[in-house]
């Protein structure tokens, strides 16, 4: 596979990564990472350069260097790309990191533009919460029934389709409309006539005006009727998303060391890195490795600081056999008889790439570190995403969503995505152009 292939499979799952950055979940006590979502222009980079300018995550001479004909420019505290800054438009997602004294934060900023939904899909598979902009300047907010921007919707239903914990709306720019009150009413009512409708539970909606930071990092108190905290105490309250300790053990193959530095603790045996995805590994326990299907039981885990350790779903870990079996980079340990790997995959699919998707086609799928060859048996339908009806389709449109029915040239151990973010993913890729095609979603 070429560079941008590896480039994917490092972001979409970092491999190695500090266990402190991925501490386990069901507390707000660790690290929240958050995206900002939404339609183009926003000011979705403008509330992260907000928030990193009030919680004073910038040093002077950072906030200097964006600065335009005497005024700060936030939005250029994340636009990096020089694309980016010409354009003014975000079009690669950028994390930046800051923390208060109630927690530690790392945000990733998502591009707007329907050409870079990809990235978008990329940011929020991590997420533990979303925060979806919504510009009231660009809607009839005087209109009690008003309609949402497409790409506002599209993008509230692939956050809610990749199981992001927490969705939040920010309605920016407020202080733009003659009367913020009346456009703050009209616009949380057509956000919550529309995530009714979608199933989605929205944690709150709340009035922002990321450019003068009105409710962003301090309460506007009664602004626009909304009595309610800032957004940056919200974010403080919410949890991380837990781990997957309830689920069978399943570790993916990452890296395999032939040699190891540390024979006392190997034994002289390969050992075989990863992060653990579900369950937990400790010695003794039986493993079952696909696809070779060799059993084998488990006599040393080391953790990412090469200790002998017992080790959790979302921490590194490298594994020792108690004898030599066939293991490779894209192998997936097992717990023995937990999982029912198959060659057919019903799955929701968010479709990213600009040829459309149509049956027959056959893909690169990216499960863990293992690829394998897919065809489009069928697409099931499409889902419109003003109407929210399902509808009869022979094709899938570039940003569109649908339900696909797959083949796989060799089986999978997958899980309900709904039931297992790390085991129910998959990506879809272009043989010809290696481009990212697809995020898929197992039914």
């Amino acid at each position: 596979m070429d560079a941008s292939i590896n480039a994917l499979r490092d972001r979409r799952d970092p491999g190695l990564r500090r266990d402190d950055e991925t501490r386990d979940g069901g507390d707000h006590a660790a690290a929240l990472r958050f995206i900002t979502c939404g339609s183009v222009d926003d000011g979705k980079s403008t509330l992260i350069g907000r928030l990193l300018v009030d919680s004073r995550a910038v040093l002077q001479d950072q906030l200097a260097s964006v600065s335009r004909s005497g005024e700060t420019d936030l939005a250029l505290l994340t636009d990096g790309l020089s694309a980016e800054r010409e354009q003014g438009i975000t079009i690669d997602v950028a994390y930046r990191y800051f923390a208060t004294p109630a927690r530690k934060f790392i945000i990733g900023d998502a591009p707007g533009h329907e050409q870079y939904t990809r990235n978008m899909v990329t940011a929020a598979s991590s997420a533990d919460a979303a925060v979806v902009l919504v510009d009231a300047t660009k809607l009839k907010w005087q209109n009690p029934v008003l309609e949402l921007l497409p790409q506002t919707r599209r993008h509230t239903l692939l956050c809610n389709l990749l199981r992001v914990p927490a969705i939040v709306f920010a309605v920016n720019k407020l202080d733009a409309v003659e009367d913020a009150t009346v456009a703050f009413t009209n616009i949380r009512a057509a956000l919550q006539k529309f995530t009714e409708a979608a199933g989605i539970h929205a944690r709150a909606v709340v009035p922002i005006s990321a450019l003068k930071g009105h409710n962003v990092v301090e309460a506007k108190a009664g602004w626009c009727g909304y009595r309610g905290p800032a957004l940056l105490a919200l974010l403080e309250q919410l949890d991380v998303t837990p781990a997957e300790t309830t689920e069978a053990f399943a570790f993916p193959v990452q890296w395999v060391e032939k040699f190891s530095s540390s024979s006392d603790t190997s034994q002289g045996r390969r050992v075989f890195w990863g992060r653990v995805a579900t369950g937990s590994v400790q010695p003794g326990q039986e493993v079952t490795v696909l696809p070779g299907g060799q059993m084998a039981k488990v006599a040393q885990v080391l953790d990412h600081a090469r200790q002998p350790a017992s080790v959790a779903a979302r921490h590194s870990a490298g594994i020792v056999l108690d004898r030599e079996v066939d293991v490779s980079r894209g192998d997936w340990l097992l717990a023995p008889d937990a999982f029912a790997a198959s060659r057919e995959v019903s799955a929701t699919i968010a479709w990213l790439d600009d040829e459309p998707l149509v049956a027959g086609r056959a893909y690169w799928a990216l499960h863990g570190h293992r690829w394998v060859k897919a065809k489009v048996k069928r697409i099931v339908h499409s889902l419109d995403v003003n109407t929210l009806a399902e509808r009869d389709a022979d094709r899938i449109e570039a940003n569109g969503i649908g339900h696909v029915e797959l083949a796989l040239q060799e089986p999978l151990a997958t899980l309900p995505y709904a039931r297992s973010r790390a085991l129910g993913a998959l990506v879809l890729v272009d043989t010809a152009s290696h481009k990212t095609a697809g995020a898929v979603l197992v039914r």
